[in-house]
């Protein structure tokens, strides 16, 4: 199946800052803006037991365990387990430190194995309050977590996570599995494999206005002709394209908030919003099934999907061009 015959709409809903990321949230808050996504029609959620070590996965479901379960597409990620133990010691996160020191205390496993893959889902179930998943990725297995080990733990997926997943596809257990990173690599490696292919994937950060050179180079032409569809993560570029101040999960250095400004300077004499640019541009390429921003309030709900359906006037994607703000390679809204 494909993820855009499987994927109810163009937009998701991602749960990463339901995990406290960068800072804590109220309950309350988390669960009114699960309520707002679904009130405002939205019925593809993404989460994963990292985000939070687990609080994430608790507060979606708390919410969703409400709904009527065929009404909706859930995808989780598997590559992290969820202990019972709290964590004695400060988590190792790569270049994500700090990401989630406001979650839950549990401590994390990370292992990509077939027994861990099987602990993943078991988890995620519990803390979901559902009985079936319906696309599950594998998570994190890339240079930003792992440095140069990061190809022992691809392996260490191929020979676990992937055939777990594969056989769960096969006996109609999930619908659909693939990666979800925030790197082009593992995917265009998965892709070469000469094994059971993942039905897409999940690519966070990675094709936004901000940042999409790289993915056009080799990766999503080789998703053309494996028939691979991506999901878009973190289409605002960890909130800078949404009146944030982060890119790639840190502080924006003062480049990347120059060409922002430039953006911002260009949608405004066209009288369009950045946010509606920056999700448009990313749901553009014919690989992109959906996008999945994240939110904390309520308020950023209703922004997406005004986001999504605003028009978008096809001279400003031309000027956008024009001032080489995007690639000459990157598709471009219908009528530009």
């Amino acid at each position: 199946m494909t993820l855009k015959n499987l994927l109810p709409g163009k937009l998701g809903f991602g749960t990463a800052p339901l995990g406290n990321m960068f800072r804590a949230i109220p309950d309350d808050q988390a669960r009114a803006t699960v309520e707002a996504a679904w009130d405002q029609g939205i019925r593809y959620y993404d989460t994963a037991p990292f985000y939070g070590a687990g609080l994430a996965e608790e507060r979606l479901g708390e919410v969703l365990s409400t709904k009527p379960r065929d009404s909706y597409v859930l995808s989780t990620k598997v590559g992290r387990v969820i202990l019972d133990e709290h964590e004695t010691d400060v988590p190792d996160f790569g270049e994500k430190g700090g990401l989630f020191e406001h979650g839950n205390p549990n401590r994390i496993v990370h292992e990509w194995t077939a027994d861990a893959t099987e602990r993943s889902i078991e988890g995620s179930l519990k803390r979901l309050g559902t009985d079936r998943l319906d696309i599950v990725w594998v998570h994190d297995i890339a240079q930003d977590f792992h440095g140069d080990a990061w190809l022992a733990k691809f392996e260490e997926a191929r020979t676990g996570a992937f055939r777990v997943l594969s056989r769960l596809r096969d006996e109609g257990v999930i619908k659909a599995w693939g990666l979800g990173v925030n790197k082009t690599e593992p995917i265009e490696l998965t892709l070469a494999l000469d094994e059971p292919q993942p039905d897409g994937f999940l690519l966070a950060g990675r094709y936004t206005l901000l940042d999409h050179e790289h993915a056009l180079q080799r990766l999503l032409p080789m998703a053309q002709e494996h028939g691979a569809e991506m999901v878009v993560g973190g289409p605002y570029s960890s909130g800078i394209l949404a009146g944030g101040t982060h890119f790639e999960y840190q502080q924006a250095p003062a480049e990347i908030v120059a060409k922002v400004a430039r953006l911002k300077a260009l949608a405004e004499q066209h009288g369009v919003g950045i946010k509606s640019a920056a999700l448009q541009f990313s749901l553009a390429h014919p690989v992109a099934a959906a996008a999945v921003p994240g939110a904390t309030r309520p308020s950023r709900i209703a922004e997406d999907t005004a986001a999504l359906n605003e028009t978008v006037p096809a001279a400003f994607w031309r000027d956008l061009r024009a001032a080489g703000l995007v690639s000459a390679a990157a598709p471009l809204p219908a009528g530009a």
